[in-house]
């Protein structure tokens, strides 16, 4: 009885210590990552509401690719912690087997093993997929922030601008290029204009319409011949319909695991997934290895952990080389996942590897705690 709260002590301590340390370490991803995110709000106008929410949403992403590393880190704390303390000596004076405290690790790597698998099959993809129909939802709040003095901007698709001067919400000598038909109904002949110059002495912006003052509407004809030139003193120019050059289309790994898996076993499905071409069915391989058996390591981790419970004074049984171990481990992990879905050997090797190494580290250290038990 004292034996399982002791246990259950150890297994609400590792616990407690891998979240600790995963929020912590995915905090301060995600604060580097929100200051990327704010070209949401200064090159594509989204609302202040909209980058808050992206940003969260992304948590989830950062968050599943620090699960390994902490939980390695948590781990070694623990073992360390006790190995110093001498609470595990008294364990082992007790009557406790040393095997048993790997078991207990073992089943807490089990834990977390679900936690990520859930985590990264299901959770993850459906936050960022909410992330991306964010931004295809929300129409962009105002295209003043988008505006730069000397400074091109191509955050519309088909749409270049650039200022002289910017006073509020007063523009000076603008220039704007349009490629993407935004602006071609400004011709008398949609039909044959490839593209639309505007150039203006003043303007300014009133959210997302545009007032410009003075200048000239050049038409490019799509046979090169003569342009068309149309002055004006006043034009107004709605924005509504401009479309952000964002990314709206859910990316691989903010599509459902179950629809890659479609995608992977039925090889022709009817959405944009699995039509792509076979370097992108590569990628697909390579993010369902990432999302179902790259979990399979973390009891990995356990195990090379445990390697700190062996009464040695070999060199490589060192603290530190254990560590080095098992950060290995996960830097291997990250670089062949990348490549399973190039070669079916890589991914078969992939796939073995962590079901033949757990086998053969459990059973040499039930084999060295059994030659320290003899010795004594």
């Amino acid at each position: 009885m004292l034996q399982n709260k002791i246990y259950l002590n150890f297994l609400l301590e590792i616990i407690k210590t891998f979240l600790i340390i995963l929020f912590g370490l995915s905090i301060v991803a995600l604060t580097v990552r929100a200051v990327n995110f704010l070209d949401l709000i200064v090159d594509n106008g989204y609302p202040v509401d909209i980058y808050f929410k992206y940003s969260l949403l992304n948590l989830f992403g950062i968050a599943t690719k620090f699960i390994p590393f902490s939980f390695l880190i948590a781990v070694t704390i623990f073992v360390l912690k006790h190995l110093q303390d001498s609470e595990f000596v008294i364990l082992w004076t007790s009557g406790v087997k040393k095997i048993h405290v790997v078991n207990l690790l073992f089943f807490t790597s089990i834990l977390i093993f679900i936690f990520y698998l859930i985590l990264s099959t299901f959770l993850t993809p459906i936050a960022l997929n909410k992330s991306r129909q964010l931004l295809s939802k929300e129409d962009l709040n105002s295209f003043l922030p988008t505006i730069r003095t000397h400074q091109f901007s191509d955050s519309f698709k088909g749409f270049t601008f650039v200022v002289e001067k910017k006073v509020e919400n007063e523009i000076k000598n603008i220039f704007l290029h349009d490629k993407g038909n935004n602006l071609k109904n400004l011709s008398s002949n949609v039909k044959d204009v490839s593209s639309t110059t505007i150039l203006a002495k003043s303007g300014f912006v009133d959210k997302k319409r545009m007032f410009l003052f003075n200048g000239q509407i050049i038409s490019s004809k799509k046979d090169n011949t003569q342009n068309e030139v149309i002055k004006f003193e006043q034009l107004n120019i709605d924005l509504n319909n401009f479309d952000t050059a964002t990314i709206k289309q859910p990316k691989l790994q903010e599509t459902s695991t179950l629809k890659l898996m479609s995608c992977f076993i039925n090889k022709i499905e009817n959405n944009e997934i699995c039509k792509r071409d076979s370097d992108s069915n590569n990628e697909i391989i390579s993010s369902l290895n990432r999302r179902i058996v790259l979990p399979f390591y973390i009891p990995i981790i356990a195990l090379i952990c445990s390697l700190l419970l062996i009464k040695s004074n070999k060199h490589y049984y060192n603290k530190y080389l254990i560590f080095l171990y098992g950060f290995s481990i996960l830097v291997f992990t990250e670089l062949v996942v990348r490549y399973t879905g190039i070669n079916t050997l890589i991914r078969s090797f992939f796939t073995l590897f962590p079901i033949s190494v757990i086998t053969i580290l459990y059973f040499f250290l039930i084999y060295k705690f059994s030659k320290e038990y003899k010795s004594t």
